[in-house]
């Protein structure tokens, strides 16, 4: 595989080692053709909701046309941080579509559209909000970390800082995955009852599990990667970033492309409605059960 390295015994280099840029642009490739398939997908079944999984793809695109730039030019700073800081911060957007998702199927397939006493539109929000929070600090981490006037403590502490916000948001995925658990218990329970839950509520919730595991891989091999300080032998083999990092989020994107909830949860009826017509459709079900009421009163 064929190597590009100018000056890079240069001393502002920002690589530490010899980058290949063959991989690089197989990746920018991969990833740019699940992009515009999502984005694809999200106009043929009209699904606003599905541009954070655009979003997500066009990062890693992004990232990945900027660490082809950066080897080219290993001596930009602005360059170097762009591929750095998209690559890190990318996997968040998978990880809050996942949440918005699940806030869908609630609405879709429970019957009180309920977990825990948790609304399906709240659930969302309050995973979003989450999600949000982790990206925050992992952006502030890494751009710490990129800075080109800073010392080696500083760019220690922006990497721990961002370390710090991938185990936040590791954390929001196990408490995502204590609700993911109660509304598979309760899809079963309603097929006991003798409800009929569609066959492909259940493929799209494993697609969310595998999804999540394979996000939870990529956040292990970040928090390993500078467990032991700069001196890790971890991000001078740019192999560890394409196998641990790259390929993980790769796979979840192509899964959600083939397993795309937009297909699943078809149609307007899809979508969680709005707070306006949620009013409007919990008034016209108090007047249904009044009528019915009424009705039994005067047979009686």
């Amino acid at each position: 595989m064929a190597s590009q390295c100018p000056d890079l015994s240069n001393p502002n280099s920002f690589w530490s080692f010899c980058p290949n840029i063959a991989p690089a642009y197989l990746f920018t490739a991969l990833f740019g053709i699940t992009m515009i398939t999502h984005f694809a997908q999200a106009i043929l079944y009209k699904k606003p909701y599905c541009w954070v999984i655009v979003m997500s793809a066009l990062l890693q695109t992004a990232g990945y046309i900027g660490r082809i730039l950066s080897i080219r030019n290993p001596a930009n700073f602005g360059e170097y941080a762009t591929w750095f800081v998209l690559i890190l911060i990318a996997p968040l957007f998978t990880n809050a579509f996942t949440y918005m998702v699940m806030g869908r199927m609630i609405w879709n397939y429970i019957a009180d559209a309920k977990i825990y006493r948790i609304t399906a539109w709240r659930f969302s929000s309050l995973f979003v909000v989450l999600d949000v929070s982790a990206l925050v600090i992992q952006i502030y981490g890494a751009a710490t970390a990129t800075g080109n006037t800073e010392t080696e403590k500083q760019v220690l502490q922006g990497l721990h800082i961002y370390m710090v916000g991938v185990g936040i948001q590791q954390g929001f995925i196990l408490l995502f995955g204590f609700f993911a658990i109660r509304f598979h218990r309760t899809l079963l329970a309603q097929s006991r009852q003798g409800g009929t839950v569609d066959r492909q509520a259940w493929i799209l919730l494993y697609a969310l599990y595998a999804t999540l595991t394979l996000i939870t891989a990529r956040i292990i091999f970040r928090l390993c990667e500078y467990s032991q300080g700069l001196t890790s032998n971890i991000p001078n083999h740019e192999a560890y970033q394409y196998c641990l990092d790259s390929t993980p989020m790769l796979l979840a994107l192509y899964l959600l492309n083939i397993v795309h909830p937009g297909r699943i949860m078809a149609g307007k009826d899809g979508n969680i409605p709005r707070r306006k017509e949620r009013k409007q459709m919990k008034g016209a079900c108090n007047k249904f059960e009044k009528q019915s009421l009424e009705h039994t009163a005067q047979s009686v």
